[in-house]
């Protein structure tokens, strides 16, 4: 028993020791992100129908090349439509001719369209750092994993418009990383060794 104790703890020492905060970072480049200002990955958001959030997405060239950077959500059905923001979902958003230390904050707001509800939904990014053509390194992870709820939204209507370059000018707000995950398991490891001692 004591063994099955110790490999609790262990396992939650590793999943405070691994990086679960906002950031996926390699040696071309940084990604930085949030949901509604809160460090991704966002877990803990129900939204309805229509109803507005905002995604922002810093990302950071290390190296001197271009950017290609993606807003997707897997699966065939689109759950969500963009009501602002440099593009749409699963469209490329390149920046060239870049020099090392070159940053940009992409800011979306989305909303979720109704074609899926009473369930989770991922919202992805997929960042490629490139030197040159064939020689880059990506980072990629998700931002947000809302459960959309099958009600309507009933605050002011989202209005949409075309992609907006200037709506990548606006500063992330800082956040720390999350550590949710890792103190829930911490919590329930020490609930167990409380019962077992």
């Amino acid at each position: 028993m004591k063994k099955i104790g110790k490999l609790i703890i262990f396992l939650v020492l590793i999943f405070i020791l691994i990086p679960n905060g906002n950031a996926a970072e390699n040696d071309y480049g940084k990604a930085i992100a949030w949901c509604n200002d809160e460090p991704a990955t966002v877990n803990n958001l129900e939204i309805k129908i229509d109803e507005p959030i905002v995604v922002k997405v810093e990302v950071t060239s290390k190296v001197a090349g271009f950017v290609d950077m993606q807003l997707y959500e897997p699966g065939v059905t689109k759950s969500f439509d963009v009501i602002s923001g440099p593009s749409n979902f699963d469209e490329w958003v390149s920046e060239y001719d870049l020099e090392p230390g070159w940053t940009k904050v992409y800011t979306w707001t989305i909303a979720p369209n109704g074609k899926w509800t009473g369930g989770r939904v991922p919202i992805n990014v997929i960042v490629i750092f490139n030197k040159e053509i064939n020689n880059n390194l990506r980072v990629q992870y998700t931002i947000a994993n809302p459960y959309i709820l099958d009600e309507q939204y009933s605050g002011p209507a989202p209005t949409r418009t075309a992609a907006d370059p200037s709506s990548t000018d606006q500063p992330p707000s800082q956040g720390s990383p999350g550590f949710g995950v890792a103190g829930a398991l911490l919590g329930i490891a020490l609930v167990v060794l409380g019962r077992r001692n």
